[in-house]
């Protein structure tokens, strides 16, 4: 399995921008997708996660700014990016929870990153 992200790029703040990311291989199910980002010196936190019932869950500071959404025939997760803010300068990483062959052998799966950069 492999994950392909696209979208990012440079924008001015207040500006928007979508990220995509598209799973391909051996898939018999998808979980849980989501968006990270690594701030500089930090953990890698979540920006957004969307479960496969629809239910979504976002960083607090991206709350009313970012949506997350998936297409489940394509196997894909998009990150409509909102109200931009320099903060939100940083390489926006995809992932998603897959069951390559059953529901229950499950693994994580992580994209190569996109730059994201605002500036003010």
């Amino acid at each position: 399995v492999q994950l392909q992200a696209s979208g990012g790029g440079s924008v001015q703040a207040g500006g928007s921008l979508r990220l995509s990311c598209a799973a391909f291989g051996n898939i018999f199910r998808i979980n849980h997708m989501g968006w990270y980002r690594q701030p500089q010196g930090k953990s890698r936190e979540v920006v957004a996660i969307i479960n496969n019932d629809g239910s979504t869950n976002y960083a607090d500071s991206v709350k009313g700014r970012f949506v997350i959404s998936r297409d489940n025939a394509k196997n894909t997760v998009y990150l409509q990016m909102n109200s931009l803010k320099p903060e939100d300068t940083d390489v926006y990483y995809c992932s998603a929870q897959i069951g390559q062959y059953s529901a229950t052998n499950v693994f994580d799966f992580w994209g190569p990153g996109t730059q994201v950069t605002v500036s003010s």
